[in-house]
């Protein structure tokens, strides 16, 4: 009797440990779910719902060498565009409209979704560290 009341403590306790998700990862999770959702509103009209982009007008998020920079991302999703970019060795000159109206914590979700999405991250990218790379990309911007 001992045995069995042991062996379905212990049951329970893997059930709930599996089932049960860390803070971090609830985290990630939100932020994935409010990412497709400005993604899908502000960036699939060019970039397409799967990311690969529109022939030549628009480049594809999905497997992009683009996403090296992560910081250059962010800047861009903020500021926009202008002027050539080569991405996964193709030429792309058109200008990608800047999204002024996001918050500091809708370009984390969006960031966090493109990221977990089509590259190899799986982690957050926290509200905390977006602020201060825009700030460095406002700074950036007001000085050219």
């Amino acid at each position: 009797m001992i045995r069995t009341g042991a062996m379905v403590a212990l049951l329970l306790v893997l059930i709930n440990t599996i089932s049960c998700q860390t803070d971090v990862e609830i985290k990630r999770q939100r932020y994935i779910t409010e990412g497709i959702l400005i993604y899908k509103t502000n960036c699939a009209n060019c970039h397409q719902t799967n990311g690969q982009g529109l022939a030549a007008l628009y480049p594809p998020l999905a497997g992009s060498d683009y996403l090296a920079n992560k910081n250059t991302v962010i800047c861009l999703i903020r500021y926009g565009q202008q002027g050539p970019i080569q991405v996964n060795g193709k030429r792309y000159n058109r200008p990608m409209p800047a999204q002024p109206q996001l918050s500091d914590l809708e370009i984390a979700e969006l960031t966090t979704y493109i990221y977990n999405e089509w590259s190899t991250e799986t982690t957050v990218t926290d509200v905390k560290t977006v602020t201060p790379v825009l700030d460095q990309c406002r700074e950036k911007v007001a000085s050219q």
